[in-house]
């Protein structure tokens, strides 16, 4: 008889999961509370995997012989409670899928950053012809890859809660780009414990595997110095004084890496700003370590398009460029997109707020923006915080009012930015449905723009 194994969750996690699971002749079983969507169904069905949904039937879950959990479920859930109470092992499907994986894996963590690292390790990797293949918290799970067939190298997004799951994960590379609070409620508002997580990636790599981290981020940089670190530490660092193996020094970022030394300008990436220097030294130095050659990465680094609401820039009209940075829903991620820009702008920001600390970017503010436009529900916390910073202040809960007051306000050699330091929820899905809006506004008044000039 088949070992049975439960999935709990069927989103991309568990269906992958389930996949690989019946491939390698486990007795599979999915369960989810919610509605499973329509492309699961078919592919459970399709692999004869049996399922349920809207519900957790706690007899048909119990008596597997392991349990894997999506990372969205929490521990202190009562089913997960309950199969840990029948002394069954709980893992997620990263830990799971990595019990199959032949190959090497380079995997990329961090609260900010980590999906741009991760897309630009893969690129660089794919466009150098190696076998690669891109899974974790972006594309599609890892687990789905590994049932798919054999790669030479796995280049993984993981976040914190994919990481709690872990037991004998070990990549050869793990990059962690920094640590700033996030999530605290998965960690009884700790942060000790959400740090904890985060150096879970490498609780498992040996003398012979490497650790690249940002250094100069102050909890990472700090935590580095108290910890026993088995694998080859390789600090990444914005500072000119720093000697560290992948650094900035004012003008260009300087690499030292396994006898080789060479720089690489910003200009020669498609990515602006210092939060994207760490994030390419960090790609960079991954992609040297694993054997790609400066040559192939400087061509790399030239065709890299990013995934969108990231800095995305989506049009310029009378000289006036719009970007979409939607995915800056916290204060650090909006810090990084005023640091990316020299000024002025025409900042637009706001939504749900997330207990921000707006004092963190309010000299950027004061020295680059000229006017602050809030959309949301509720801008009384943007406008007290910002509101005698700005010249003008605006407020409005309409996309396509919020574009058009932008080119209104503005002049030849402005930068719009959509940075809201916000979640989206007050008047959109999710952030990239406020991305995909304010984007199809944009385009839309470029488009009547170009026709009142003809």
């Amino acid at each position: 008889m088949s070992e049975r194994i439960v999935i709990l969750g069927a989103g991309e996690s568990g269906t992958g999961a389930a996949i690989l699971a019946k491939a390698k002749g486990y007795d599979v079983f999915v369960s989810d509370q919610s509605a499973i969507k329509d492309q699961y169904k078919a592919e459970l069905n399709s692999c004869t995997i049996a399922f349920e949904e809207r519900a957790h039937s706690e007899e048909k879950i119990v008596n597997a012989s392991l349990i894997i959990k999506s990372p969205g479920i929490p521990d202190n859930a009562e089913i997960i409670k309950k199969v840990k109470s029948n002394g069954i092992p709980v893992v997620d499907e990263l830990e799971f899928a990595f019990r199959f994986l032949k190959g090497k894996v380079i995997a990329i963590t961090g609260t900010n950053g980590k999906t741009t690292t991760t897309l630009l390790t893969y690129h660089l990797l794919k466009s150098a012809g190696f076998s690669v293949a891109l899974a974790g918290n972006v594309g599609e799970s890892l687990a789905r890859k590994v049932a798919q067939g054999h790669h030479d190298w796995y280049v993984i997004e993981i976040s914190s809660f994919q990481l709690d799951g872990t037991n004998t994960f070990k990549p050869h590379i793990g990059i962690l780009l920094n640590i700033t609070p996030d999530h605290l409620d998965r960690y009884e508002y700790k942060m000790k414990n959400y740090i904890n997580t985060k150096f879970r990636l490498i609780q498992n790599m040996k003398a012979d595997d490497y650790f690249i981290y940002y250094a100069d981020d102050a909890v990472t940089g700090d935590e580095v110095g108290k910890r026993i670190i088995a694998p080859l530490p390789l600090p990444v660092s914005l500072k000119l004084t720093s000697n560290a193996p992948a650094h900035f020094d004012g003008e260009t970022m300087s690499f030292s890496l396994d006898g080789a030394s060479f720089k690489i300008s910003q200009v020669d990436t498609t990515l602006k700003g210092p939060h994207n220097l760490i994030n390419t030294m960090s790609a960079v130095t991954a992609v040297h370590l694993a054997g790609a050659s400066v040559e192939q990465i400087r061509k790399g680094l030239k065709t890299f398009k990013n995934a969108p609401h990231r800095l995305e820039s989506v049009a310029i009209i009378n000289g006036v460029e719009f970007v979409n940075d939607s995915k800056a829903t916290n204060v650090d991620s909006v810090m990084y997109g005023l640091g990316s820009y020299n000024g002025p702008l025409i900042w637009i920001a706001g939504g749900v707020d997330k207990g921000n600390d707006y004092t963190l970017i309010e000299e950027e503010v004061k020295k680059k923006v000229r006017v602050l436009i809030c959309l949301g529900k509720d801008n009384d916390k943007l406008k007290k915080g910002f509101g005698s910073l700005v010249n003008e202040l605006y407020e409005t809960q309409s996309v396509k009012e919020l574009v058009q007051l932008a080119l209104r306000v503005s002049k030849p050699g402005d930068v719009v930015l959509l940075s809201p330091a916000c979640a989206s929820f007050d008047l959109f899905k999710n952030y990239e449905d406020r991305g995909n809006q304010f984007r199809a506004e944009v385009l839309e008044l470029k488009n009547e723009v170009e026709k009142a000039m003809v």
